[in-house]
């Protein structure tokens, strides 16, 4: 393999690797690398990217042989591979699937080619609570009614088993895709969405039915849920973040299927219809009862979760699965029989639980990066600018002086921001713009300000609903939104977001604002803004959410106070 000093990666020891972004091969090694490491840091020159079992794991299990990583990272490697990485690479990749799943009858096998892995498996601690006795050489017999537990357990000894166990059928329910929606438009899936259900479900094969597939906000997750129940046929539970997330599938489901509205039931703290296809949401899920001791039964502990085995559901649909909380991964363990989808735009999770989003719900089965998709044509191309002020001198102080956790909220509601916003609207002021915030006294004073409306937690569902139609309609113009609008919220005509405040540098609630926005538009860019207070923890905090960008092959262009004045939004034609 030739290499090339003029290339733009170094590859290291540790597996860590260096991305230089000036340099005419960026994007092309960008590409490659999303596909097996994660991204760490993005400032303005080098990027790092780190190579781990887990992302190598996730990028088998779709498919991608360690022959083609090696290749890929040699390709635009300036240096030779260190001997190590290309190693490791290979065995972790090799590792995934070398033990299986399998099911005989009643028994749950724990099988593998491999004697002495096996002979190892039947010693680690992690295992043995779960090993019911040994069938021969390469086969072991464990619970079955811990399925999900073996699975978690392996990932973490570093064999992640291929689950070909199989799956309960569910009962069955029959419907169609329309070709027109109720509505009288012409309908039919987009190729990716058709074959991210084909690949989710591999016509009913044992290595298909439970994963991740992981698509940009504006893309149409939801609209894949609806591929995959169309190729199964059967119950669902469809658990989402919000009880405005409910009403947004119901009304898809009516909308785009022939299912009625006595088939489509809602599960919230409004409503307990539990039908052949129900939504919940993970608030009502992890209802729990006071009083309760911890060490008491799941059921008893969390109520709801009666509702995970008192219908025979075929499928459970995790929308937004990086949200996911901790007690429903419990419950999940208990559900491995039953086929589990997970819906993301990033598998990055804040609490750092990738893991049992991989062993538990199942591996990534289909992305597709989001600038593909922008590139044809399915989500809007995103301009995205970052400004940068300073903190008035009066506050200095008193941000000097705080505790760590207040020092954000001082920064993030400089009041200064108002400033950088009042020019921002007046050069959209022809646009649907949407203003976004995690603190509710900020929020208001912006909706006083601009004389626009605010939809906080404490907005009633009716209200939401209201607010958004008018929001779509056109008749309002400007909207303000807590952090309740960074999920499952669909504004197509959305297209220019402007963020006061965020999450702490969360990069999945980065995902979730941009994709309020890449709804496709007619010639016309979409704009996304984050006003952050210069040489502050806000700045910091930003610059962890600028990670996710970065994943995605967006640049952000960065403007001080200053040069808002004089900054022309960029359009359409200048891309």
């Amino acid at each position: 393999m030739q290499y090339n000093p003029q290339n733009p990666i170094i590859v290291q020891g540790d597996k860590s690797v260096l991305l230089e972004v000036n340099n005419p091969l960026y994007q092309e090694a960008r590409d490659i690398l999303s596909r097996f490491a994660e991204l760490e840091k993005s400032p303005e020159y080098i990027h790092t990217y780190r190579i781990s079992p887990l992302s190598l794991w996730n990028a088998a299990s779709s498919g991608l042989a360690a022959e083609a990583i090696v290749d890929g990272l040699a390709k635009y490697s300036k240096y030779p591979l260190p001997g190590n990485v290309e190693v490791d690479i290979r065995e972790y990749i090799g590792r995934y699937g070398r033990v299986r799943l399998t099911r005989r009858n009643n028994d749950l096998l724990l099988t593998s080619d491999d004697l002495p892995l096996i002979l190892e498996l039947q010693r680690r601690k992690e295992l043995k609570p779960y090993i019911l006795g040994q069938e021969d050489g390469r086969t072991l017999r464990v619970d079955p009614a811990k399925r999900g537990h073996i699975k978690q357990a392996l990932v973490n000894i570093g064999y992640p088993a291929e689950d070909l166990a199989g799956y309960v059928s569910g009962d069955v329910i029959t419907f169609d895709l329309r070709l027109m929606t109720s509505g009288g438009k012409p309908f039919a899936l987009r190729h990716y969405q058709q074959e991210a259900g084909e690949v989710f479900y591999a016509d009913g094969a044992a290595h298909g039915g439970s994963g991740v597939i992981v698509l940009p906000c504006g893309a149409g997750k939801t609209i894949v849920g609806l591929s995959v129940m169309n190729e199964m046929q059967c119950s669902t539970l469809i658990l989402t973040p919000n009880t405005v997330s409910v009403r947004q599938w119901i009304d898809e489901l009516l909308d785009k299927t022939t299912l009625t509205s006595e088939q489509v039931g809602e599960y919230s703290g409004q409503r307990k219809e539990i039908r052949p296809i129900t939504i919940s949401t993970y608030q009502t899920m992890t209802y729990r009862k006071r009083n309760i001791p911890k060490t008491a039964p799941f059921d008893k502990q969390y109520p709801h979760f009666t509702l995970f085995n008192d219908h025979n559901w075929g499928l459970i649909v995790y929308d937004e699965v990086h949200l996911l909380p901790a007690p429903v991964f419990s419950i999940t363990a208990e559900l491995q029989a039953r086929r589990r989808l997970g819906l993301t735009a990033t598998l990055v999770r804040e609490d750092g639980r990738q893991e049992d989003v991989f062993s538990l719900i199942g591996p990534k089965k289909y992305d597709v990066p989001w600038k593909d998709l922008e590139r044809q044509g399915w989500i809007a191309t995103a301009d995205v600018v970052e400004v940068r002020i300073p903190l008035p001198h009066e506050t200095r102080i008193e941000y000097a002086t705080a505790e760590d956790r207040q020092k954000y909220r001082i920064a993030a509601e400089n009041k200064d921001k108002f400033k950088v916003l009042d020019e921002l609207l007046i050069k959209h002021r022809n646009d649907q713009v949407l203003i976004i915030g995690m603190y509710l006294e900020q929020l208001e004073k912006v909706a006083r300000r601009y004389n626009a409306p605010l939809i906080t937690g404490k907005t009633s569902v009716r209200q939401r609903r209201k607010l958004y139609e008018q929001f779509k309609t056109g008749e309002i113009s400007t909207l303000v939104v807590s952090k309740v609008g960074n999920f499952a919220v669909d504004l197509p005509n959305a297209n220019v977001m402007v963020q006061i405040s965020g999450t702490f540098g969360s990069r999945q609630e980065e995902a979730q604002r941009l994709g309020r926005i890449l709804r496709p538009h007619d010639e016309s860019l979409a704009h996304f803004y984050t006003i952050v207070t210069k040489d502050t923890v806000d700045q910091q905090y930003g610059a962890n959410r600028q990670l996710f960008l970065t994943e995605q092959g967006y640049q952000y262009t960065i403007l001080y106070e200053d040069e808002v004045a004089d900054y022309k939004p960029a359009v359409f034609s200048d891309r």
